[in-house]
């Protein structure tokens, strides 16, 4: 029986959406070129030239990330341009944190449906937020998946490579003493992480996306809560360059609690002073909202902090005058303390939530 020519389009994938994205946002890669890296698209794998970024003996640094469901809150809104720098800076950070410099990124785009006008606006947000990181975005891939994703439904990852002279990796710990300073680089809200919490308290209460955000009027409740991870790269690379940075810890799933013992040694604990700080509105009221205690505040949330550095004390002042230079918010929060066993948090004080 004779029957009319079946396309690939008729099973839900577009390519013709896919090769006008590809040309939507050939310009916006381009222009993340850096030393090392030509930035164009189209080939099978992205390259990159070690030696023509000026590095003699690199060790290199990898991570992967992705936003989590903070992107329920965009599809829903409709409000993606912030998703790119959220993308970029899960991954950026958590090198420069090693001391590394980020040199490239690729990114991975997967929906049901592609809609043009919506993946641009998320890629053309990652090639802004790489080229603030001084990192090249060399590729990336777009999949459509009819029958995977519902509809309008999305997903993100990102991948990012650093490099940083084998003489120069971080954290030392074998220079870390106690009365090191903490140094507590703020937040912007809650970047990307917690929003399982963030989306159940919404929920719970009732409330909708475009109500007023109490706490950051006059922006609604979706367009706060996706206020963009900070970019610490810049700022974080400056302060490792004026010297004394003994280490520095991405403060991401987990919370301080969790993820500032990863750079510290066993038997020094980090001792944290949370009057030492006011955190983003945003905090004060998820945990009013929702009776959140404030110990599981700080295992779940940033809390304020998005980034902890570990300096000695004659160095610090050096150190926050470096973060303040770059554009950031830095104070000290604490010191290193003697500890028994693997490293760990010790708070004194009360957020002022």
């Amino acid at each position: 029986m004779a029957t009319d020519p079946v396309t690939y389009k008729d099973a839900g994938v577009d390519i013709d959406a896919g090769e006008a994205l590809v040309e939507r946002i050939a310009p916006a890669a381009k222009a993340t070129q850096r030393s090392g890296s030509n930035a164009e698209l189209g080939g099978f794998g992205g390259l990159f030239d070690l030696k023509a970024a000026g590095f003699h003996d690199p060790i290199l640094v990898a991570s992967t990330d992705g936003v989590g469901t903070k992107l329920k809150i965009a599809i829903e809104t409709g409000h993606y341009a912030g998703l790119g720098q959220d993308l970029v800076a899960m991954c950026v950070n958590d090198i420069v944190v090693q001391g590394a410099e980020p040199l490239f990124f690729l990114d991975y785009y997967a929906t049901g449906r592609l809609d043009v006008e919506a993946a641009a606006v998320v890629i053309e947000g990652i090639a802004r937020a790489c080229k603030e990181s001084g990192c090249a975005l060399i590729g990336g891939e777009t999949a459509e998946m009819p029958g995977l994703y519902t509809q309008g439904d999305f997903d993100l990852a990102g991948f990012a490579v650093g490099a940083v002279e084998r003489g120069a990796i971080l954290p030392k710990t074998d220079t870390m003493r106690a009365g090191d300073v903490l140094i507590g680089v703020a937040s912007s809200g809650v970047h990307s992480n917690g929003f399982s919490l963030v989306r159940h308290v919404v929920e719970q209460t009732g409330l909708s996306y475009e109500s007023f955000a109490t706490f950051d009027q006059p922006k609604t409740l979706g367009e706060a809560l996706l206020t963009p991870t900070r970019l610490y790269v810049k700022s974080a690379l400056a302060a490792i360059r004026a010297g004394g940075i003994k280490g520095l810890a991405h403060i991401t799933g987990g919370g301080i609690t969790e993820n500032t013992p990863r750079a510290l040694p066993a038997g020094l604990d980090a001792e944290i002073d949370l009057d030492a700080w006011k955190p983003p509105g945003v905090f004060g009221w998820l945990a009013r909202l929702a009776n959140i205690e404030e110990q599981e505040m700080l295992r779940t949330f940033n809390c304020g902090i998005g980034l902890v550095a570990v300096v000695a004390e004659k160095h610090a002042g050096a150190a926050i005058e470096a973060f303040q230079h770059g554009g950031e918010h830095a104070t000290r929060i604490g010191t290193l303390v003697p500890g028994q066993g693997e490293a760990k948090v010790r708070y004194r004080g009360r957020l002022k939530l």
